[in-house]
Protein backbone atom coordinates (compact mmCIF):
# COMPACT_ATOMS: atom_id res chain seq x y z
CA UNK A 1 0.00 0.00 0.00
CA UNK A 2 1.37 3.29 -0.76
CA UNK A 3 2.55 5.53 2.21
CA UNK A 4 -0.40 7.63 2.03
CA UNK A 5 -3.80 6.01 2.82
CA UNK A 6 -6.34 6.50 -0.06
CA UNK A 7 -9.84 7.28 1.72
CA UNK A 8 -13.33 6.47 -0.03
CA UNK A 9 -16.90 7.82 2.05
CA UNK A 10 -19.87 5.62 1.33
CA UNK A 11 -22.54 8.27 2.20
CA UNK A 12 -22.50 11.81 2.64
CA UNK A 13 -24.42 13.20 5.27
CA UNK A 14 -24.34 15.61 8.31
CA UNK A 15 -21.67 13.16 10.15
CA UNK A 16 -19.49 12.61 6.75
CA UNK A 17 -18.78 16.32 5.94
CA UNK A 18 -17.26 16.13 9.97
CA UNK A 19 -15.17 13.40 9.45
CA UNK A 20 -13.90 14.58 5.83
CA UNK A 21 -12.84 17.82 7.12
CA UNK A 22 -10.88 15.82 10.11
CA UNK A 23 -9.32 13.74 7.08
CA UNK A 24 -8.13 17.03 5.33
CA UNK A 25 -5.87 17.45 8.41
CA UNK A 26 -3.80 14.29 8.46
CA UNK A 27 -0.47 14.48 5.88
CA UNK A 28 -1.00 10.58 5.76
CA UNK A 29 -4.12 10.81 4.25
CA UNK A 30 -5.93 12.06 1.43
CA UNK A 31 -9.33 11.73 0.08
CA UNK A 32 -9.87 9.58 -3.26
CA UNK A 33 -13.74 8.73 -3.50
CA UNK A 34 -17.13 9.91 -2.61
CA UNK A 35 -20.58 8.12 -3.29
CA UNK A 36 -23.77 9.12 -3.15
CA UNK A 37 -27.02 7.50 -4.06
CA UNK A 38 -27.45 11.04 -5.36
CA UNK A 39 -24.95 12.38 -8.43
CA UNK A 40 -24.80 15.79 -7.78
CA UNK A 41 -24.64 15.63 -4.14
CA UNK A 42 -21.63 13.65 -4.64
CA UNK A 43 -20.17 16.07 -6.99
CA UNK A 44 -21.12 18.75 -4.62
CA UNK A 45 -19.53 16.84 -1.82
CA UNK A 46 -16.27 15.80 -3.77
CA UNK A 47 -15.91 19.44 -5.05
CA UNK A 48 -16.16 20.59 -1.19
CA UNK A 49 -13.03 18.71 0.00
CA UNK A 50 -11.40 18.03 -2.99
CA UNK A 51 -11.43 13.88 -3.63
CA UNK A 52 -10.13 12.41 -6.66
CA UNK A 53 -13.59 11.20 -8.01
CA UNK A 54 -17.22 11.10 -7.02
CA UNK A 55 -19.64 8.35 -8.03
CA UNK A 56 -23.54 8.17 -8.27
CA UNK A 57 -23.66 4.77 -6.17
CA UNK A 58 -21.79 3.11 -3.53
CA UNK A 59 -20.86 -0.03 -5.62
CA UNK A 60 -19.02 2.32 -8.39
CA UNK A 61 -16.88 3.78 -5.67
CA UNK A 62 -16.12 -0.34 -4.30
CA UNK A 63 -14.46 -0.85 -7.56
CA UNK A 64 -12.49 2.07 -7.86
CA UNK A 65 -8.95 -0.07 -7.39
CA UNK A 66 -7.08 3.15 -5.99
CA UNK A 67 -9.35 3.26 -2.28
CA UNK A 68 -7.53 1.78 0.57
CA UNK A 69 -10.09 2.20 2.83
CA UNK A 70 -14.19 2.89 3.02
CA UNK A 71 -15.82 5.46 5.87
CA UNK A 72 -19.28 4.00 5.88
CA UNK A 73 -21.45 6.81 7.37
CA UNK A 74 -24.96 5.46 5.88
CA UNK A 75 -28.33 5.02 7.81
CA UNK A 76 -27.85 2.03 10.54
CA UNK A 77 -29.83 -0.23 8.97
CA UNK A 78 -27.46 -0.49 6.15
CA UNK A 79 -24.02 -1.04 7.57
CA UNK A 80 -23.84 -4.79 8.38
CA UNK A 81 -24.35 -4.39 4.06
CA UNK A 82 -22.03 -2.05 2.68
CA UNK A 83 -19.33 -3.45 5.48
CA UNK A 84 -19.76 -6.91 4.22
CA UNK A 85 -19.69 -5.60 0.52
CA UNK A 86 -16.40 -3.27 0.93
CA UNK A 87 -14.74 -6.18 2.59
CA UNK A 88 -15.56 -8.46 0.00
CA UNK A 89 -13.81 -5.90 -2.60
CA UNK A 90 -10.88 -5.60 -0.35
CA UNK A 91 -11.57 -2.69 1.19
CA UNK A 92 -10.68 -2.01 4.59
CA UNK A 93 -13.65 -0.43 6.26
CA UNK A 94 -13.88 2.46 9.36
CA UNK A 95 -18.00 1.65 9.92
CA UNK A 96 -20.03 4.52 11.70
CA UNK A 97 -21.17 2.93 14.83
CA UNK A 98 -23.40 1.44 15.89
CA UNK A 99 -21.59 -1.42 13.90
CA UNK A 100 -24.63 -2.67 13.39
CA UNK A 101 -28.42 -3.31 14.45
CA UNK A 102 -27.62 -6.39 16.29
CA UNK A 103 -24.94 -8.97 17.35
CA UNK A 104 -26.13 -11.16 14.51
CA UNK A 105 -25.06 -8.70 12.50
CA UNK A 106 -21.80 -7.90 13.45
CA UNK A 107 -20.84 -11.18 13.94
CA UNK A 108 -20.90 -11.71 10.34
CA UNK A 109 -19.47 -8.39 9.42
CA UNK A 110 -15.95 -9.51 11.53
CA UNK A 111 -16.37 -12.91 9.82
CA UNK A 112 -16.20 -11.12 6.70
CA UNK A 113 -13.12 -9.50 8.00
CA UNK A 114 -11.75 -12.67 8.81
CA UNK A 115 -12.40 -14.33 5.55
CA UNK A 116 -11.10 -11.25 3.04
CA UNK A 117 -8.23 -10.52 5.46
CA UNK A 118 -9.10 -7.19 5.56
CA UNK A 119 -8.94 -4.24 7.82
CA UNK A 120 -12.21 -3.67 9.75
CA UNK A 121 -13.14 -1.15 12.95
CA UNK A 122 -15.98 0.45 14.32
CA UNK A 123 -15.93 3.93 14.51
CA UNK A 124 -16.03 4.63 18.07
CA UNK A 125 -14.35 7.68 17.80
CA UNK A 126 -14.46 8.20 21.55
CA UNK A 127 -12.24 5.97 22.75
CA UNK A 128 -9.36 7.61 20.28
CA UNK A 129 -9.91 11.10 22.14
CA UNK A 130 -7.19 12.02 24.10
CA UNK A 131 -8.74 12.72 27.05
CA UNK A 132 -10.83 9.81 27.27
CA UNK A 133 -7.69 7.44 26.64
CA UNK A 134 -5.84 9.26 29.50
CA UNK A 135 -9.17 8.98 31.67
CA UNK A 136 -8.83 4.93 31.21
CA UNK A 137 -5.33 4.86 31.82
CA UNK A 138 -5.28 7.16 34.92
CA UNK A 139 -8.60 4.89 36.26
CA UNK A 140 -6.83 1.19 35.35
CA UNK A 141 -3.60 2.95 37.54
CA UNK A 142 -6.00 3.38 40.51
CA UNK A 143 -5.75 6.94 40.48
CA UNK A 144 -9.05 7.42 41.99
CA UNK A 145 -9.22 4.37 43.66
CA UNK A 146 -11.95 1.47 42.84
CA UNK A 147 -14.91 2.95 40.59
CA UNK A 148 -18.06 2.64 42.61
CA UNK A 149 -20.23 4.79 40.22
CA UNK A 150 -20.78 6.64 36.54
CA UNK A 151 -23.06 8.92 35.53
CA UNK A 152 -23.03 10.12 31.92
CA UNK A 153 -25.72 11.05 29.71
CA UNK A 154 -26.27 12.76 26.00
CA UNK A 155 -28.88 14.55 25.12
CA UNK A 156 -30.28 17.40 22.77
CA UNK A 157 -33.85 18.31 21.74
CA UNK A 158 -33.61 17.11 18.27
CA UNK A 159 -35.32 17.73 14.70
CA UNK A 160 -37.63 15.32 14.10
CA UNK A 161 -38.56 16.02 10.72
CA UNK A 162 -34.52 14.11 10.20
CA UNK A 163 -36.45 10.61 9.25
CA UNK A 164 -33.37 8.58 10.68
CA UNK A 165 -34.09 9.64 13.67
CA UNK A 166 -37.53 8.22 14.33
CA UNK A 167 -38.20 5.56 12.08
CA UNK A 168 -37.96 2.30 13.06
CA UNK A 169 -37.34 1.11 9.30
CA UNK A 170 -33.72 3.11 9.73
CA UNK A 171 -32.55 1.92 12.89
CA UNK A 172 -33.80 5.50 14.19
CA UNK A 173 -34.22 5.96 17.82
CA UNK A 174 -32.04 7.18 20.66
CA UNK A 175 -30.05 4.35 22.09
CA UNK A 176 -28.20 3.58 18.77
CA UNK A 177 -27.40 6.65 17.95
CA UNK A 178 -26.62 8.49 21.02
CA UNK A 179 -26.95 5.90 24.03
CA UNK A 180 -24.52 4.29 22.76
CA UNK A 181 -21.98 6.84 23.93
CA UNK A 182 -22.62 6.16 27.30
CA UNK A 183 -23.34 3.15 27.58
CA UNK A 184 -19.95 2.53 25.85
CA UNK A 185 -18.44 4.59 28.73
CA UNK A 186 -19.31 2.05 31.21
CA UNK A 187 -18.45 -0.74 29.37
CA UNK A 188 -14.69 0.70 28.80
CA UNK A 189 -14.03 1.56 32.58
CA UNK A 190 -16.12 -1.27 34.54
CA UNK A 191 -16.80 -3.73 31.60
CA UNK A 192 -19.64 -6.07 30.99
CA UNK A 193 -22.36 -5.54 34.18
CA UNK A 194 -23.93 -8.49 35.81
CA UNK A 195 -27.48 -6.95 35.57
CA UNK A 196 -29.21 -4.27 33.25
CA UNK A 197 -31.89 -2.02 33.59
CA UNK A 198 -33.87 0.19 31.63
CA UNK A 199 -36.68 2.23 30.96
CA UNK A 200 -37.91 4.04 27.93
CA UNK A 201 -40.34 6.68 26.02
CA UNK A 202 -41.34 5.87 22.52
CA UNK A 203 -41.96 8.08 19.49
CA UNK A 204 -44.95 6.38 17.37
CA UNK A 205 -42.74 4.79 15.28
CA UNK A 206 -42.13 2.10 17.91
CA UNK A 207 -38.14 3.90 18.17
CA UNK A 208 -37.07 4.93 21.63
CA UNK A 209 -37.03 9.32 22.15
CA UNK A 210 -35.45 8.44 25.54
CA UNK A 211 -33.96 5.82 27.73
CA UNK A 212 -32.30 5.61 31.53
CA UNK A 213 -30.03 2.54 31.68
CA UNK A 214 -28.96 1.19 35.54
CA UNK A 215 -25.75 -1.09 35.29
CA UNK A 216 -25.34 -3.38 38.19
CA UNK A 217 -21.64 -4.71 38.65
CA UNK A 218 -20.08 -6.59 41.90
CA UNK A 219 -19.14 -3.35 43.38
CA UNK A 220 -20.35 -0.61 41.48
CA UNK A 221 -23.25 0.90 39.28
CA UNK A 222 -23.29 3.08 36.55
CA UNK A 223 -26.50 5.37 36.10
CA UNK A 224 -27.00 6.11 31.89
CA UNK A 225 -29.35 8.38 29.91
CA UNK A 226 -30.29 9.25 26.41
CA UNK A 227 -32.47 11.73 24.97
CA UNK A 228 -34.18 13.46 21.58
CA UNK A 229 -36.15 15.19 23.73
CA UNK A 230 -34.11 17.63 25.92
CA UNK A 231 -30.59 19.05 26.12
CA UNK A 232 -28.02 18.30 28.94
CA UNK A 233 -24.47 19.84 30.09
CA UNK A 234 -23.52 16.10 28.89
CA UNK A 235 -21.01 16.00 31.64
CA UNK A 236 -20.00 12.63 33.02
CA UNK A 237 -18.12 11.97 36.24
CA UNK A 238 -16.59 8.63 37.21
CA UNK A 239 -16.96 8.47 41.44
CA UNK A 240 -13.70 5.99 42.91
CA UNK A 241 -12.93 5.25 46.47
CA UNK A 242 -10.11 8.23 46.38
CA UNK A 243 -11.73 10.68 43.81
CA UNK A 244 -13.53 11.48 41.38
CA UNK A 245 -13.05 12.29 37.45
CA UNK A 246 -15.48 14.72 35.86
CA UNK A 247 -15.11 15.19 32.10
CA UNK A 248 -16.00 18.34 30.67
CA UNK A 249 -18.83 18.77 28.47
CA UNK A 250 -19.18 17.54 25.82
CA UNK A 251 -17.76 14.91 27.49
CA UNK A 252 -17.95 12.17 24.47
CA UNK A 253 -15.87 14.44 22.38
CA UNK A 254 -13.96 16.40 24.87
CA UNK A 255 -10.40 18.50 25.13
CA UNK A 256 -10.50 18.25 28.88
CA UNK A 257 -11.21 16.77 32.31
CA UNK A 258 -10.55 17.31 36.26
CA UNK A 259 -9.23 15.04 39.18
CA UNK A 260 -10.73 15.81 42.66
CA UNK A 261 -9.30 13.46 45.40
CA UNK A 262 -10.54 13.39 49.20
CA UNK A 263 -8.22 15.54 49.66
CA UNK A 264 -5.87 16.75 47.25
CA UNK A 265 -6.47 20.17 45.07
CA UNK A 266 -8.59 19.93 42.11
CA UNK A 267 -6.72 19.02 38.81
CA UNK A 268 -7.18 20.21 35.73
CA UNK A 269 -5.77 18.34 32.54
CA UNK A 270 -6.27 19.59 28.84
CA UNK A 271 -5.90 17.50 26.33
CA UNK A 272 -6.43 19.14 23.05
CA UNK A 273 -8.33 16.97 19.99
CA UNK A 274 -6.99 17.31 16.27
CA UNK A 275 -9.85 18.81 14.68
CA UNK A 276 -13.40 17.95 15.73
CA UNK A 277 -11.40 14.57 16.76
CA UNK A 278 -12.54 12.45 14.35
CA UNK A 279 -8.98 12.43 12.99
CA UNK A 280 -7.85 10.44 16.10
CA UNK A 281 -9.94 7.66 14.52
CA UNK A 282 -8.46 7.90 11.13
CA UNK A 283 -4.80 7.77 12.61
CA UNK A 284 -5.58 4.86 14.18
CA UNK A 285 -6.98 3.07 11.08
CA UNK A 286 -4.05 4.46 8.74
CA UNK A 287 -1.96 3.07 11.83
CA UNK A 288 -3.52 -0.40 11.60
CA UNK A 289 -2.98 -0.58 7.61
CA UNK A 290 0.71 0.03 7.68
CA UNK A 291 1.09 -2.87 10.49
CA UNK A 292 -1.27 -4.79 8.10
CA UNK A 293 -3.86 -5.28 10.67
CA UNK A 294 -7.37 -6.60 10.34
CA UNK A 295 -8.35 -4.95 13.67
CA UNK A 296 -7.33 -2.47 16.04
CA UNK A 297 -5.93 -3.06 19.63
CA UNK A 298 -7.58 -0.38 21.41
CA UNK A 299 -11.06 -0.85 19.95
CA UNK A 300 -11.17 -4.25 18.75
CA UNK A 301 -13.73 -6.83 17.24
CA UNK A 302 -14.45 -7.98 20.50
CA UNK A 303 -15.23 -4.29 22.00
CA UNK A 304 -17.16 -4.43 19.19
CA UNK A 305 -19.58 -7.72 19.73
CA UNK A 306 -19.16 -6.77 23.42
CA UNK A 307 -20.56 -3.04 23.12
CA UNK A 308 -23.63 -4.64 20.62
CA UNK A 309 -24.52 -7.79 23.14
CA UNK A 310 -25.24 -4.65 25.59
CA UNK A 311 -27.32 -2.65 23.45
CA UNK A 312 -29.14 -6.00 22.40
CA UNK A 313 -29.82 -6.77 26.21
CA UNK A 314 -31.25 -2.76 27.03
CA UNK A 315 -33.31 -3.13 23.54
CA UNK A 316 -34.78 -6.31 25.45
CA UNK A 317 -35.37 -4.53 28.50
CA UNK A 318 -37.65 -2.05 27.07
CA UNK A 319 -38.96 -4.21 24.05
CA UNK A 320 -37.91 -2.57 21.08
CA UNK A 321 -37.17 -4.91 18.29
CA UNK A 322 -36.24 -3.84 14.78
CA UNK A 323 -37.22 -5.83 11.42
CA UNK A 324 -33.52 -7.21 11.18
CA UNK A 325 -34.28 -8.99 14.70
CA UNK A 326 -36.44 -11.49 12.96
CA UNK A 327 -34.22 -12.66 10.43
Amino acid sequence: MNTKTKWGIIGLGGIAHKFATDLLLIENSSLEAVASRNLEKAEAFSKQYNSSSFYGSYEELLQNGLVDIVYIATPHNSHERYTILALKHKKAVLCEKPFAINKKQVFKMIEASKDNNTFLMEAMWTRFNPSIKKIKQLIDNGEIGEIKYINADFSFKANTSIQRIYDKELGGGSLLDIGIYPVFLAYLLLGIPTKIQANAHFYESGADSQLAMLFNYENAQALLFSSFNNTSKRIAKISGTLGEVIINMPWNETDSFSIQKNIDPEEFVSLPTLGRGYAHQIMECNTCLQQNKIESDTWSHKNSLDLISLLDAIRKEINLTYNEDLF
